[in-house]
């Protein structure tokens, strides 16, 4: 089993930063791949940013050149790196890690982000 608990999140003005972090106990979360995700009300939750057990990453055109995903496998987390905010990139985020070899695929509780215009 795996626990992913989600912090950082909060409210935070057009243009400011935040940083998200995904930290995993359990289980070695290097051996996931890790996503994070958003939902935003009335809609349908979608990956933001995912980085594969070996570091390769991929985001959506909405967060490209803004948003970063990075982990540090010694402290078993995920980070999330994201700049320029904007109104539209609030919601609440998740994190999930899947490992298809293991049969895993977990998610946490979220971490509502918030962005005032």
């Amino acid at each position: 089993q795996v626990q992913l608990v989600e912090s950082g999140g909060g409210l935070v003005q057009a243009g400011g930063s935040l940083r998200l972090s995904c930290t995993a106990s359990g289980r070695l979360l290097s051996l996931y791949a890790v996503g994070w995700y958003r939902q935003a009300p009335g809609k349908q939750r979608e990956l933001v940013a995912g980085i594969s057990s070996g570091g390769s990453t991929n985001y959506a055109d909405s967060v490209k050149g803004r948003f970063t995903i990075s982990r540090d496998n010694a402290k078993n987390t995920v980070y999330l790196q994201m700049k320029s905010l904007k109104p539209e990139d609030t919601a609440v985020y998740y994190c999930n890690a899947e490992s298809r070899a293991l049969r895993d695929n977990y998610w946490g509780q979220g971490t509502q982000v918030t962005v005032s215009s």
